[in-house]
């Protein structure tokens, strides 16, 4: 090959070269150009958690995932039986306290005198047996065999029936003695707690049947049939449709100004439709969303802000996680 050639030949090579580089450069020039062309955000829903004030046992779910329901639908049964127990309890409480009561408004008659004393005596036999059922209890739990846990329960239960034995006894008192107005008012006062103790029950017993408190979708059930579920723990989660918004994590010099009441329009790219939006809200995301600028000549630290704005009109199929698109 000659030299002529040769040179030919290196002269092409840089020329082509250098065209590379120069496209390559344009490429970039354009991709940088538009890197910043749109903001993306998500379509979001309020959202509401079903939980019990009474922990129970799930007994039956009558909804599923994607159902959609209305206030006073039934959405979850419980099973709880200690709440029914304590129902009976201050049932009897109350019965008792009545007639306590009346026997102190129309005076002690032979057969009220006789019937607090039988009240009494039966009072006296379960603190008998409650008192050695923990004298038990307290010499397997010397011995190590329960736990402590298990020794104070009987305890508990001891001195229940110690104060239920002496409440028995002073009604039996008063009966021998007669009543005077003040326990007539202390008589009345104590139906009104136990009425009061029976509504109190009543309305955990009504927790035991969970109804929709709003309309909107099911969206997520966490128990499942069986399984319990303790006080306040969320039994299921209900997206309310109606109240759906977009929401964009901006950064301040791409807010041009923006501020609460401006409408825009966002793209929607599952129906490939644009929605008109107002913007609700403009909040600082604070310092752990800042931009911080990499070098120190022109450029400086931007904040980011979460930018929240509602459909101005009803845009029928939008679903909550759908994306949303505002191009520049």
């Amino acid at each position: 090959m000659s030299t002529e050639s040769q040179h030919k030949s290196v002269l092409f090579g840089v020329i082509a070269f250098a065209a590379i580089i120069i496209i390559v450069g344009i490429i970039g020039l354009f991709t940088i150009d538009n890197e910043q062309d749109f903001i993306q955000g998500q379509v979001d829903v309020a959202e509401y958690r079903v939980s019990s004030k009474v922990p129970g046992r799930i007994l039956e779910i009558r909804v599923k995932e994607g159902d959609y329901v209305k206030v006073g639908d039934t959405l979850a049964i419980l099973d709880a039986p200690e709440v029914e127990a304590k129902k009976v309890q201050a049932q009897s409480a109350e019965n008792a306290a009545s007639a306590m009561s009346d026997m102190a408004k129309a005076g002690a008659r032979q057969e009220q005198i006789q019937g607090a004393f039988e009240l009494w005596q039966q009072a006296k036999a379960g603190l008998e047996i409650a008192q050695k059922s923990y004298q038990r209890v307290q010499r397997l739990f010397d011995e190590g065999v329960l736990s402590e846990q298990k020794r104070d329960e009987a305890y508990a239960q001891y001195k229940a029936y110690e104060a239920q034995e002496k409440a028995a006894k002073s009604q039996y008192d008063m009966a021998m003695n007669g009543a005077r107005s003040e326990e007539k008012r202390a008589a009345a006062a104590q139906v009104n707690r136990a009425k009061g103790a029976i509504q109190e029950v009543n309305s955990y017993i009504h927790e035991t049947v969970q109804v929709a408190q709003m309309e909107g979708e099911v969206s997520n059930i966490y128990p499942k049939v069986g399984e319990l579920v303790g006080t306040g723990s969320p039994i299921m989660t209900i997206s309310i449709m109606s109240d759906m918004w977009g929401t964009f994590n901006v950064r301040e010099d791409q807010l041009n100004g923006m501020k609460v009441g401006d409408k825009f329009n966002a793209f929607v790219p599952a129906f490939n439709k644009e929605l008109q939006l107002e913007v609700s809200s403009i909040k600082d995301e604070g310092s752990y969303a800042t931009w911080k600028a990499t070098k120190s000549n022109g450029q400086y630290d931007l904040r980011t802000f979460e930018v929240k704005a509602r459909p101005v009109t009803k845009f029928e199929g939008l679903r909550p996680g759908m994306s949303l698109v505002i191009k520049k």
